[in-house]
């Protein structure tokens, strides 16, 4: 019998079903092969591949929307914030503000897309003698009318800005989570960008990754408030209990916010990403990268893109991406550079 505190249970697809707040969310995990000098991909590796467009995992990996580097070469958003939470490899991110930085395992990427701009992010392969495994989830968040034509903005949650907890069972079996957004057990994540619906404690956001080891348990305390959508995705491991709730790799939860939720992981280690939110409960106009309220402000989308390219692209490539032997970094508008 399923428990009360499971609203429902469904397999994954691609990408993950969302609920507002949130409007996407995709993890992606690819092993590429050693790197050809140039962070990207040997031609020989590139055959048979449906390049610009190459979403299959063939030997192991995709390309996304690269023809030589893997990842998602410039495009626009306005409306809405990407959250990149990258777990291994390297990600190259640039934009039409003149902004750009590399982050790696742990640090979390937050932009605003606001009234607009255009982005690429680009998987660049730093190994050229052993393999350049990537593993990111993407997730969309939306922001409410008040916000959608905000000035745009990122920020850097770096791996050693992250809170992470340890919660030990009885028999001393460990769960390690991830606070990114939101708090948990009294604690609080790094702040958001300025202008985002999970700016406000009282919209209740919330995102975590969990690592749960074999035969672990743990309770996930309940939220504060019953408004909140609260989805656990169940992605790499044998099985999860959840209030005795036998549950199989690669599935959705949906939660009751406002209960705790009892959770025993089966004989292998679990990895889990939790959302959380309170709905925005405004209409959504989506089509592509432009998530707005109504069609009509999806024309004008597009029409202001025609006009400004938001910006235009400063940069001399579509697939940019920075100098080999640069590290992690961020380099804002305003000319601000970290340098980690």
């Amino acid at each position: 019998m399923k428990s009360s505190k499971i609203l429902k249970i469904k397999p994954l697809g691609f990408p993950w079903e969302t609920s507002d707040p949130f409007l996407f969310c995709a993890h992606h995990r690819d092993v590429y092969p050693k790197g050809d000098g140039k962070l990207g991909l040997p031609m020989e590796e590139l055959k048979g591949r449906n390049i610009g467009q190459d979403f299959s995992l063939k030997n192991g990996y995709r390309m996304y929307h690269g023809s030589h580097i893997p990842g998602f070469p410039y495009h626009p958003h306005r409306g809405f914030e990407t959250i990149s939470i990258n777990k291994e490899g390297y990600v190259d991110h640039s934009d039409s503000l003149g902004a750009a930085g590399r982050f790696g395992p742990g640090d979390v990427q937050w932009m605003t897309a606001g009234k607009g701009v255009q982005h690429s992010e680009m998987f660049p392969l730093l190994n050229e003698n052993k393999e350049n495994p990537l593993e990111i989830f993407q997730v969309w968040l939306n922001l409410p009318k008040a916000n959608k034509f905000v000035e745009p903005h990122f920020k850097m949650l770096w791996n050693d800005m992250i809170p992470r907890i340890t919660e030990s069972d009885k028999q001393g079996r460990n769960t390690e989570i991830n606070i990114i957004a939101g708090e948990l057990n009294g604690v609080h994540a790094p702040e958001p960008t300025p202008n985002s619906w999970a700016k406000n404690p009282e919209h209740g956001v919330c995102i975590l990754t969990m690592k749960m080891e074999a035969n672990a348990t743990f309770t996930l305390s309940a939220a504060k408030s019953k408004e909140l959508g609260r989805s656990l995705y169940f992605y790499k491991g044998s099985s999860i209990s959840i209030d005795g709730e036998k549950i199989n790799e690669y599935h959705l939860i949906q939660l009751k916010a406002d209960e705790d939720i009892h959770m025993e992981c089966g004989d292998t280690n679990g990895y889990l990403l939790l959302l959380q939110g309170k709905p925005i409960g405004e209409p959504v106009a989506q089509y592509g990268p432009f998530v707005m309220n109504t069609q009509a402000e999806i024309q004008e989308a597009f029409t202001d893109f025609n006009k400004t390219q938001f910006g235009g692209w400063p940069w001399p490539l579509k697939e940019q991406v920075h100098e080999k032997h640069k590290g992690r970094f961020a380099l804002h508008a305003n000319g601000t550079e970290e340098i980690k």
